[in-house]
């Protein structure tokens, strides 16, 4: 196993002790032997150092139900004063990296439709004209993001939106708290699971307020779990499963969606070497299952070149423009079954 699978998988922060002998034994009948024991035993410091950093309670923000340019205005405004508080909160307590942060987010050209500094950190940012956008992808991030990692889901989410150009928005939704990628709960649904309502709940209002959009989810690594498990519920034309390791569900029909399911993968992404398969303990159910690539999972395949976990929305590469060419509603390029 290579030393990035070592470092663990997607997952969510927090880990798993105590397992007993006759589990260690389960367990060493699995590949997914070596995975748990690294999650166990490795720290999670970074994640704990996140959600420690205090902020304080947000304004209260109502449903987001209407796109016009005054609506988005007000909530932008809101947003902007509440990562301001926050910035100021940081800097007392001494958190000098977190302020740095907040301070470039609370930047008046930049747009949040909601915004939470507690325990890690929730940030809902628009990239382009929500108003009047037609094509709308909603970037579902996996494990390890959080305040102070929110630079790279920005940077994805803003060369998404420059690829699509005009009459398309692109939402960067940390609207969860996300595992630690370093931890047992990478292998679990507890986080997926905790962001299902709330992610339904954001594409119910989003489809209110521009209902008339295509919309698309874009579901990285460990989102790829929350996306599945939210999928019965959810009125979107497309899921796209990007480097997923399996989303707990053992085809797509199981998914009970109208929606078209994709999945891709980089040659160079170290996800490919995550067991696909479910394991019943005592103390959780780890992985998640069914290869998304693998015929019988039965999702469409699209290109995804030879980049690695955080390759995909990369400038020029073939997996930005097939993810662009799905939200855009056209057919993208797309690999064999055997890949």
């Amino acid at each position: 196993m290579p030393p990035a699978v070592r470092r663990g998988v997607d997952a969510p922060s927090g880990t798993v002790c105590g397992v007993s002998e006759s589990d260690r034994l389960r367990l060493s009948r699995t590949p997914l032997a070596a995975l748990i024991a690294t999650l166990v035993v490795l720290p999670v410091t970074h994640v704990a150092r996140a959600a420690a950093v205090p902020a304080p309670t947000p304004a209260a923000l109502g449903p987001f139900r209407a796109a016009t340019h005054e609506a988005l205005a007000q909530r932008y405004a809101v947003s902007r004063a509440g990562i301001l508080a926050a910035e100021e909160t940081a800097s007392a307590h001494g958190d000098q990296w977190r302020a740095t942060m907040l301070h470039a987010m609370a930047d008046p050209t930049r747009r949040f439709l909601s915004f939470d500094g507690r325990d890690g950190g929730r940030a809902m940012e628009v990239f382009g004209d929500l108003a009047t956008a037609d094509r709308i992808a909603v970037v579902v991030p996996g494990a390890d993001t959080n305040l102070d990692k929110y630079g790279i889901l920005r940077g994805s989410s803003l060369r998404l939106s420059q690829a699509l150009g005009q009459r398309s928005a692109v939402i960067a939704w940390l609207g969860y708290h996300t595992p630690s990628t370093v931890s047992a709960e990478a292998l679990t649904t507890g986080r997926a699971d905790a962001a299902v309502p709330h992610l339904r709940a954001f594409v119910r209002q989003l489809r209110a307020a521009r209902p008339h959009a295509r919309v698309t989810l874009l579901c990285h690594s460990y989102g790829g779990v929350v996306c599945a498990r939210a999928a019965s519920d959810m009125d979107v034309a497309d899921i796209v499963l990007v480097s997923s390791a399996g989303t707990t569900f053992d085809n797509v029909a199981a998914l009970r969606t109208k929606a078209t399911v994709w999945a891709g993968r980089g040659s160079g992404d170290w996800i490919a070497y995550v067991p696909h398969a479910r394991l019943r303990l005592p103390f959780a159910t780890i992985g998640f299952g069914a290869d998304p690539l693998s015929p019988r999972f039965g999702a469409r395949l699209f290109e995804a070149g030879d980049g690695g976990h955080s390759d995909y929305l990369k400038a020029g590469s073939p997996s930005l423009r097939s993810i662009v060419a799905i939200v855009a509603g056209q057919a993208p390029a797309q690999v064999g079954r055997d890949a």
